[in-house]
């Protein structure tokens, strides 16, 4: 727990705030000149006799053995899913993003895969036959593909929470789905490439809304056009990845088919959700990612009064509850602007590198671009450890 005895005291810190706001001073500089930082000040409730021990296992930890099997990934983002399979014992070869920022990031942590993305392609899929002679040429993949192929068509046309960011006499306040002229139709890309290639398995992920909107008629309609080409596809399910070791809740729609097999079965959930009490156990030092916000001194005389759980409705930010997984991470829009939780112990936002703790990235793994984008790519990703024990469930069914 959090060592109050290293922190200003209440009374202290809470004069200071007020002599930096009636001097319209920087909080900043009124600490520097104390030879303290963001990280010396305290909350004024805390609760450190609860007593909980919640088991945190970092996917640094879990890595298991190569199985030779090939894996490719589409929409990949900043990777999550392809850090999941790589820690399941699969082979990545290949990424499609067509991202420039995140196609920088892939490139950065993953240097003997193919991306095909900016500079050197769009890594557009709705371009499907320049991606598949990328496939081919760069990456050797043919067809029927003894792997997985594992995606996200872009999930804003889907979300709630984006939805949520407009205004109700805009064009995109409902979820516009697969009326969505620029991403709706991905999906339908993402099957062209399956139905060419033939991989044994593929994965489809999305938001919840992915499987509800428009009646579920156009996922109904993606996975008739598989089953067609002879897989067996496994009715998509919604997975809370806090219940799959992730301190986090955070709700995806899975759905898994396989070509020449049973029908896959989801991984079971863990008997309790895992709280994020671990994350903030660790030590950051020396961590890249790990940028903190300098707030205003008006913006942690506000925060400083929270209880865990809270909300600071002028900021929109939460105080997290480190006995209960986080709130969802959120990615802000595409050009940046993610927006991250306040710190369970400290009154400040969390860093980068504290939100890709919260998502389960590795600490090896670092995010390119400016902090904005960088949370962005965080707050987009599917957790890797969901997509661990995805691909764990897959390697032991289909695989081993």
């Amino acid at each position: 727990m959090i060592d109050l005895k290293t922190k200003l005291s209440f009374k202290e810190q809470a004069r200071l705030i007020q002599k930096a706001i009636q001097t319209d001073t920087p909080l900043k500089d009124y600490l520097k000149a104390k030879g303290l930082g963001y990280d010396d000040l305290r909350y004024e409730a805390y609760a450190n006799d609860l007593g909980f021990d919640t088991p945190y296992t970092r996917i640094e930890d879990l890595v298991q053995k190569k199985l030779g099997v090939p894996a490719v990934s589409f929409f990949s983002g900043a990777g999550g899913l392809d850090i999941g399979f790589e820690y399941a014992g699969f082979d990545n070869l290949a990424a499609v993003e067509y991202n420039g920022v995140f196609a920088q990031t892939l490139r950065h942590n993953f240097p003997g895969k193919v991306v095909i993305g900016p500079p050197d392609h769009s890594g557009d899929m709705k371009e499907r036959e320049s991606v598949a002679k990328m496939l081919i040429d760069k990456a050797d993949i043919t067809a029927p593909f003894e792997g997985v192929f594992h995606g996200g068509p872009p999930c804003q046309p889907f979300s709630i929470a984006s939805a949520q960011r407009f205004t109700k006499d805009g064009d995109n306040y409902k979820r516009r789905g697969f009326e969505d002229d620029e991403k709706g139709d991905l999906l339908f890309d993402y099957v062209w490439m399956i139905e060419k290639f033939r991989p044994r398995v593929f994965v489809i992920e999305n938001v919840p809304g992915f499987a509800e909107l428009d009646g579920g008629e156009g996922l109904s309609k993606a996975i008739t056009r598989l089953t067609r080409k002879g897989y067996k596809v496994a009715k998509p399910r919604v997975l809370n990845a806090a219940d799959f070791g992730v301190p986090q809740n955070r709700h995806r729609v899975l759905v898994v088919g396989v070509r020449d097999a049973e029908e896959f079965s989801y991984p079971i959930p863990n008997a309790t959700p895992t709280a994020c009490f671990g994350v903030f156990a660790r030590s950051l030092e020396g961590q890249r990612n790990h940028d903190t916000r300098e707030h205003g001194a008006e913006s942690i005389e506000r925060y400083m009064r929270l209880g865990y759980g809270q909300r600071d409705h002028l900021g929109r930010v939460d105080r997290l509850n480190p006995f209960l997984p986080s709130k969802t991470v959120i990615a802000g829009g595409t050009k940046g602007g993610g927006r991250s939780h306040l710190h369970p112990y400290i009154p400040r936002t969390i860093s980068v590198r504290e939100c890709a703790r919260v998502q389960t990235f590795p600490d090896s793994y670092v995010f390119t671009g400016p902090a904005a984008r960088q949370f962005t790519q965080v707050g987009n990703a599917v957790p890797p450890m969901l997509a661990f024990k995805l691909a764990s469930r897959i390697a032991d069914l289909f695989f081993r």
